[in-house]
């Protein structure tokens, strides 16, 4: 798969991992552009056999998003209100595009450092993990100050994870978050020294990498269903995944390779990490 022609992302590919730094100055905005651009990537890296894990960060360090585009909400048509009108059934771009994020067959992460606010935490909460440089990231919604509300996802993402009276803290209040207190409420995985985050995200992503597609993507689909089954159906759906990833002969050989290493004695499971 090559990866060229973007002007407002610049992606690497290496040992199965993908990472894309979005430089959009002079304020990283989430604009149709670059919107377009995130969502000409998400489908190739879902179509990428090679790749594992998307890692997207910042070239600005001290902006990872600022917000989306102004002038992109304005243009949108105000829709018809009442109570015999319905929400319309199509996807926003936006929202399309942060859904593909958001089920992508691959491990994903979000790198965030400096300033994330509106649009840019919408589209940081598609990601499966989130984390930032303590001390120098904030997060924040400042749409119902300006009369409209987060339509990015926010009202939805949110709540899920930090729970409904946090988020409306955060939507209504429409004050900044610090990542200390983000990490705390789980709005990020964690919160970690500007100087430590890279290192951190790098070896994880390595490691997440290192394991078969297969079962990254099952495990991705087997714990999504936590929110939306219950925990029978869910526990059935789980098996299946399983069984499937079982069935994988990467599987089979990595299982009995661990055995033959030593597992199941008490030296190896003391010493492994």
């Amino acid at each position: 798969m090559v990866y060229q022609g973007y002007q407002l992302i610049r992606v690497a590919v290496a040992d199965g991992v993908c990472r894309a730094t979005i430089d959009n100055p002079p304020i990283n905005l989430l604009d149709a552009p670059l919107l377009h651009e995130i969502d000409r990537l998400t489908r190739a890296v879902a179509a990428d056999d090679g790749v594992r894990v998307l890692v997207v960060d910042s070239a600005d360090p001290e902006i990872f998003i600022a917000h989306a585009d102004v002038g992109l909400i304005l243009d949108l048509p105000a829709l018809q209100t009442g109570e015999d009108v319905g929400p319309h059934q199509e996807l926003s771009l936006f929202h399309a595009v942060t859904e593909q994020v958001r089920t992508l067959p691959k491990a994903t992460i979000a790198v965030i450092q400096g300033v994330c606010r509106g649009g840019g935490c919408e589209f940081a909460m598609a990601f499966d993990m989130r984390f930032a440089a303590r001390d120098a990231t904030v997060l924040g919604h400042p749409e119902v100050a300006l009369g409209i509300i987060p339509a990015g996802g926010g009202t939805q993402r949110l709540p899920r994870l930090i729970g409904r009276a946090r988020a409306l803290e955060v939507i209504l209040g429409g004050t900044d978050v610090d990542a200390a207190t983000a990490e705390s409420w789980g709005y990020l995985n964690r919160a970690l020294p500007p100087d430590q985050l890279r290192r951190f995200v790098d070896k994880l992503a390595a490691r997440i990498a290192s394991a078969p597609a297969s079962a990254i993507a099952n495990a991705k689909r087997a714990v999504d269903t936590a929110a939306t089954e219950e925990l029978a159906a869910g526990l059935r759906i789980e098996d299946q995944l399983f069984r499937e990833t079982l069935a994988q002969p990467a599987a089979r050989q990595r299982l009995e390779a661990v055995i033959d290493a030593g597992a199941q004695t008490r030296d190896f499971e003391l010493g492994s990490s």
